[in-house]
Parts: structure tokens; sequence; C-alpha cells
């Protein structure tokens, strides 16, 4: 964090800090000060929310699908050819490449790079990783999700794949396509939300509050909602272009009914932008083409276009996980650190760097660091989409055991193989 929220946070901090004192020593007027000082906060709030929007960044950056795919590049948009024979290998790959990615980046989500390598130190491991964990190191929860515990996410204390909102997602995008079917609407994704999700962060749990208090679901993420640009949306990409392997333009259609219910501009852009990626990564042989090809089904002057199109430019240079987040922070600088557009940066360089190869791709992704369990998720969904299950490495998948723990309501655990097949039969068009 640097300039001006770095000095905000600063000073948010040390008038808090006096504040306490001073209400802690009863000092005369303490009360008074704190009273009109949440006045003053809650004016300027109503302020920054106020603010109008930039009518060009309207123009460039639609929300409605009409809108965005009048602005999407000059391209086909028809379906890819899929290969039947490696359809299933790469299913199985695609969503083992997830849960790998996302369970080696979660103890060390938003951790420093230099924490990350002192924790790899410590565990005497290679970094960036080439196997999960030996240890939970200090992680600051107790139960992730409510039920994962920290040994869950490590190598030796693994028993199935350990519960989180990256996988959460994906679990629930399954049920809305099998409950709802292929022409499921925004509202069907809201009443879905009612149903499973018992909690959500950020974005998500602004949008899960208001269904709750009965606002409609093409309005719960506009309302009061800061992080409508953040990777929330982006994380619930892969259900889509899972279920559409071949076809990035219904993938990202798909995305766009899922995303609009909690973000908007390039937070929807974002899972919009992923889902086509996965879903044109069952057709090719190279993550790149695929990154490529996702570009074709979002607004070519969006944000979120020019970021990727910096980082594919760019890539040619980027060797190595320290040069990826250097540039990455150069370009981008005090953004949030679960920003859609630099996580989505980060994204592409794990791709490029890796390649075919899986380890490097996931363990570069998270070596990164910002919100590196979501972006080696999906880093990893892509390459193993791309290469199939026989080229991810064992080490990855041999404690998952065939189990997915969920923290859905009602439901405890899903049967990769399972999942792995209802997923196909959306692919092969049997529903």
């Amino acid at each position: 964090m640097s300039g001006t929220m770095k000095a905000f946070h600063e000073l948010a901090g040390k008038t808090g800090a006096w504040l306490q004192d001073c209400l802690d020593r009863n000092v005369p007027g303490a009360t008074e000060q704190a009273e009109a000082l949440m006045a003053e906060l809650s004016r300027k709030l109503d302020a920054l929310r106020s603010l109008p929007e930039d009518p060009e960044r309207l123009r460039r950056e639609p929300d409605s699908l009409e809108e965005i795919r009048a602005l999407r590049p000059a391209a086909s948009h028809t379906p890819r050819a899929v290969n039947p024979d490696r359809l299933a290998s790469r299913m199985a790959g695609a969503l083992n490449g997830r849960f790998a990615g996302c369970t080696l980046g979660a103890i060390v989500e938003m951790n420093a790079v230099e924490d990350m390598a002192a924790h790899a130190a410590f565990d005497r491991m290679d970094f960036p990783p080439k196997n999960y964990w030996r240890t939970a190191g200090q992680p600051s929860w107790q139960r992730r999700y409510r039920t994962g515990i920290p040994q869950g996410y490590t190598r030796e204390g693994m028993n199935g794949v350990p519960v989180d909102d990256d996988i959460a997602y994906t679990q629930l995008g399954l049920l809305i396509l099998e409950e709802c079917g292929r022409h499921f609407t925004t509202a069907d994704v809201g009443r879905m939300w009612l149903k499973y999700l018992p909690m959500a962060c950020t974005a998500e749990a602004v949008a899960l509050q208001h269904l709750k208090e009965g606002v409609a679901p093409e309005l719960a993420g506009r309302t009061d909602n800061p992080y409508q640009e953040w990777i929330g949306a982006d994380i619930r990409s892969d259900p889509w272009g899972y279920a559409a392997a071949g076809n990035p333009e219904l993938a990202a259609e798909w995305a766009w009914r899922d995303a609009v219910l909690s973000h908007r501009w390039n937070g929807v852009y974002g899972e919009m932008y992923f889902s086509a990626v996965i879903a044109a990564a069952f057709t090719v042989d190279d993550p790149r083409e695929a990154l490529e090809i996702g570009l074709e089904e979002i607004p070519a002057a969006c944000e979120m276009a020019k970021t990727i199109r910096w980082a594919l430019e760019k890539s040619g240079e980027i060797r190595n996980y320290r040069e990826a987040r250097e540039a990455v922070t150069a370009r981008f600088g005090e953004m949030s650190c679960v920003h859609t557009l630099n996580n989505a940066a980060l994204t592409v360089f794990g791709l490029t760097i890796g390649g075919q190869d899986f380890t490097r791709v996931i363990g570069e992704t998270v070596a990164m660091g910002l919100d590196n369990d979501c972006t080696a998720a999906t880093a990893g969904s892509i390459v193993g989409a791309v290469i199939g299950i026989e080229e991810i490495p064992a080490h990855w998948t041999q404690n998952f055991h065939d189990t997915c723990y969920a923290y859905l309501n009602g439901i405890e655990r899903f049967s990769i193989r399972d999942m792995t097949g209802r997923f196909l039969r959306f692919a092969r068009g049997e529903k």
C-alpha cells in the first residue's frame, strides 16, 4: 500500500488510538469529540457515495449483456471443437487443478512475498512451492469458513479438498445449473444463494444481505456496495467454463447472469473473461491461446481487457514471481489487494511463466502474493483443462481421496469424480 490510502490508514489509525486513549482516561470532552467525528465521517461517506460516475467510462463499460456484446472485438464467437476422447481427462484436470491451486494458496492468502519465503524456509521446502506446505505456519484463522482446520491444508494433514470460497462457488454453480437449468436467470442465482450460502465476503456479503432484506436481485449488488470491482465474481468463473466447454461465448453469458447479482463493470468482466478462457482451454494446447481467446467476450476498451493485453504483452520479459509482482505493483500501485484487475494480471503471468508445467504455474502464482488462493485456483483450473488430469503430478491430488468438502447449507462434501461427471453431462449437451 502506498500514497493516498497509506496516508489515510495512518491518519485513521492514529486518530482511533488518540480517541481510545482519551475515552479510557475519561478526558472531558472526549465523548463529544467522538460523536462529532462520527457525524463528520458519516457526511464524508455520503459524499463519496454521491460522487458521479465518469460518463465516458460508463459508455466504455456498460452493464447489460447486449451492450457488452456490442463492444467486443470482432470475432466469430462460434463454439470451438472439443476432442470428445480428451474431454473427461480435461474436465478432471480443470477441477483438480482448481482444487490444488486454491489449497496451496489458502494458508498463505495475501501474505507478503517475504513472509511466504520465510515460511518455505521454515518448512524446509522450495520457494516457489513445488508441493503443499508442511505446516500451517501461524494462520490468523482457527476455522476457515467455519469448518476447515489449518492442518487440513498441509501435505500431511490433508484428507480431502478443504473448504474455501473459491471452491464453494464452483460447487454452487453446479447446483444452479442442475436445479435451474441452462436458462437460469440472475433471480435464480439469488434464490440459490439464499438456499445454500450461509456466509459470504465483500460484494457477495452485501448482495446476500440485501437479498435477505427483500431487495430485488438486479439491485442487490448495486446498493451501498464499494466492492463491485473486487475479485469475488472472478472466483465464480469456473462452473460456467466447465459446463460450456468449447463455447466461450455461452460461458461468458452464464458468467454475466451470475456476476451482475453482486458486481458491476470490471468485476463482471473478470468473471466473463475467465469463464470464456476456461471454456476455450478445453480446446487448445497452450494456456496463452486460451487467454487470448477470452478477450473476445468482453468490451475491447474496458480496463479488464487493457489489463489482460498489457500482461500478455509484458509476459515475454517476466521470468518469475518476483518480476511479475514488481510489474503489477508498478502498474497498479495502491489498488486493493483483492481487486479484479491486479489479480487478473498475476493470473496471466502465472500461466505464461509456467505454460503446461502445472507445478510451476500454481507455485509461481502463489508466490506472487495478493489474493493468491484465488489466482492460483483460476490458473490451476485453466492449465488443468489444457493438459488433462494425467499431466498433473500425483502429489497434488493423492490426498484428495475423491472428497471435496463444502460449507453450503445442508451439504458437507462432494465426490470429485461425481462432480466431474455432472459437469461433463452439461459440456456434452446431455443436460
